[in-house]
Parts: C-alpha cells; structure tokens; sequence
C-alpha cells in the first residue's frame, strides 16, 4: 500500500473511531431516532445532487437503507442514549464480523474456517463477560440494543456480498435518503422533545450533525470505498479492527470513560477474538488462492 493509501486508512480509522465519541455528544442535544434521521440528511444533501446513482441497483439501495441505515444507527444511537459508553459500543458494534461469518454459513452456505470459529469463540466469553458486567444496571437494555445493532449490520453486509462489485460511495450517498422518513416517524411515534431540541439548536449539536453526516459517511465511506476498489480486501480491511481503538481511548481521554478490570479484560477478549475472525479468514482465502494459481 502506498504511504498516502496508508495514511488515509488510518484517518478513516480514526475518524470512525471518534465518531461514537461525537454520537455521545450528539445524543445530549437530540433525541437519538431524531439525531439519526439528520445524519442521513446530512449525508445524503447535497451530495445527492451530484453524485450519480451509477451502477447502484434501487433494490439495494433500498434494502441496505432500511437495513444499515434505518435499523442499524437506529438500534446503535438508542442502546448508547440507554447508556452505553462511546468507547464500549465502538468495540461491541465490531462483533458483527463474527455474525456475518455465521449468516454466510447459514445463508451463503459458505462454513467458517477453523480460526474463525476460534476468534467468535473468544469473541463471545468477551461479550458474555460485559454482559455480566451490565447485569442489573440500567444500560442492560442499551446493550441488548447495541448488540442487536451489530446482528443488523451483518445483515446488510450478506446483502452486499449477494449484490456483487458495487460503488459503495456512491451506495452510502444514495441510501441515505431511504432512512430519513422512517426514522423520523419513529422519533415521532416513540421520542419527545424533539421541536424543543431544534428550537434550542447549537454550535456543539449543529456540529455533531454535520462530524456524522459528512466526515464519518461521506468522507469514510468515500475513502474507504475507493481503497477496496484499489487494493485486496485482505490489505484494507485489518485497518476497521483499529476504530475500536481509537473509539476506546479517545472515550476515556476526552469524555472520561472508565474502564473495570472486568470490562478491560472482556474488551481484550472481544479484540483478540475478532483479530482472529478477521485475519484468520484472510489468511485461509490467500492459502486458497496461491494453491489454485499453482
């Protein structure tokens, strides 16, 4: 990978990575469902207006915007506004790599490989440990939710491997107005205080809006998108296990996260449990691959 290329993989990681800092910040100034609803229509104007649709099928724009869009950052932004950490759910949303590698199984009939069933294994006892870390507390339920997030993102993520070579920034631009109304009729059905919370609008939520819409989605997204067209997946991908990272310690330096023995310990677990998923698969595709070439 080229110095610049590798320079801009780390960027998006850390730009991801501050982003559940700034959703923790953004979640003081709008009702979640309401506080995701402008992140897509941040993302989506004006970009919508000059960005073509290209090669994006609408099915997939569709269903990847009800699915990623409207159901994941849904679930995502109502398990943290229930209380769970920026630096917590930065890591815990990553576990949908070990749920792809099971729907894959399931639905693409394409198994796990040893060392991914290893790393859910690992993966798993790390998140069964912060549960029990949360047992009794109030962000029980926001766990539940940040977890049944990570189940929906892989959902999309099986949806896109069916859908083949896609232009995913074209994808995020055009799939974000799908999200927009569902998500405002549920703030509407669910949510309150939202005229309020744009009446009393500010510089801190104006810009928690605009950090998620343009800099984690279009910028992220475009950039990242544009790395997998030009280098395997097996070079840009092991740079998503770095978000966490960031998540984590910008969470415990700017917002004060604390972390116990315990949920240190699990956190470990989970990391070390999806390295394992992530790169053991990679590892077992490029000894495929150089056998077939020989």
């Amino acid at each position: 990978m080229k110095t610049r290329d590798l320079v801009l993989a780390l960027i998006v990681a850390v730009v991801w990575g501050f982003t559940f800092v700034v959703i923790e910040v953004g979640l003081t100034s709008f009702p979640p469902l309401l506080f995701s609803a402008l992140r897509f229509f941040a993302a989506a104007f004006p970009a919508v207006f000059f960005v073509r649709r290209g090669n994006v099928p609408w099915n997939v724009i569709f269903s990847v915007g009800l699915i990623f869009g409207a159901a994941y950052f849904g679930l995502l932004f109502v398990g943290m506004k229930l209380g769970v950490p920026a630096g917590l759910a930065s890591l815990l949303v990553q576990i949908q790599a070990a749920f792809t590698a099971i729907l894959a199984a399931v639905i693409l009939k394409d198994p796990p490989v040893a060392a991914q069933k290893l790393g859910m294994g690992i993966a798993f006892v790390g998140i069964g440990l912060i549960a029990w870390e949360f047992v009794g507390e109030s962000s029980g339920l926001g766990l539940t939710m940040v977890l049944a997030s990570a189940f929906v993102w892989s959902l999309s993520n099986i949806i896109l491997k069916r859908a083949g070579s896609i232009d995913m920034f074209r994808l995020m631009i055009w799939m974000s107005l799908v999200p927009i109304l569902p998500l405002l009729g549920l703030s509407a059905l669910t949510e309150s205080g939202q005229l309020e919370a744009l009446a009393s609008l500010d510089l801190r939520g104006i810009g928690a809006v605009l950090y998620v819409g343009y800099c984690a989605t279009v910028f992220g997204f475009g950039v990242w998108g544009d790395l997998f067209k030009r280098y395997p997946p097996n070079v840009v991908a092991p740079f998503s296990l770095l978000v966490p990272v960031f998540g984590m310690t910008f969470s415990w330096l700017l917002l004060g996260e604390e972390f116990t023995l315990l949920k240190l310990g699990a956190s470990a677990l989970v990391f070390v449990g999806l390295a394992t998923n992530v790169l053991g698969r990679m590892r077992y595709d490029a000894v495929c691959a150089r056998r077939r070439i020989l």
